[in-house]
């Protein structure tokens, strides 16, 4: 059982798998740190010094004026700034991850040609086919 746990976790997915999860929790607060330190505080700038993330609305009477307090005191709220400041960083994360496969599929080789398509058919053959296996016509080599 220790023999296949072994080949189960050293097995080329899993570790990748595993790399995968750290450079993305790594990734992630990298993330979090240019929304919240770097692209909020301008658009707070331009939106009059508001921070968004202590926007909500309180669904009861409350005189607390900051999200932190307001939960503290344990008033029930709508943190509609939160859902902004997570919408914004969703959009982030999604385009840096768009640019990035953008430049990984850039910098691939395509994958070489090994098929043809039968001019009878149009069924997808071996490229060095001289007779279609499906239609069996004869194909024209030059």
């Amino acid at each position: 059982m220790l023999k296949e746990f072994r080949d189960f976790a050293v097995r080329g997915n899993v570790l990748e798998l595993a790399i995968a999860v750290v450079i993305g929790t790594a990734f992630g607060l990298i993330i979090t740190s240019l929304v919240n330190d770097i692209i909020m505080p301008p658009i707070g700038m331009l939106t009059g010094g508001i921070d968004f993330k202590d926007l909500f609305i309180p669904l009861r009477p409350t005189e607390l004026t900051s999200l932190d307090a307001v939960k503290t005191a344990g008033v029930p709220v709508i943190a509609y700034g939160q859902f902004i400041n997570h919408v914004i960083k969703f959009l982030i994360v999604a385009f840096c991850i768009f640019l990035i496969v953008k430049q990984v599929n850039r910098l691939q080789k395509p994958a070489p040609v090994v098929t043809k398509e039968c001019p009878f058919c149009f069924s997808a053959i071996p490229i060095k086919a001289i007779r279609c296996p499906n239609c069996t016509s004869v194909i024209d080599t030059v």
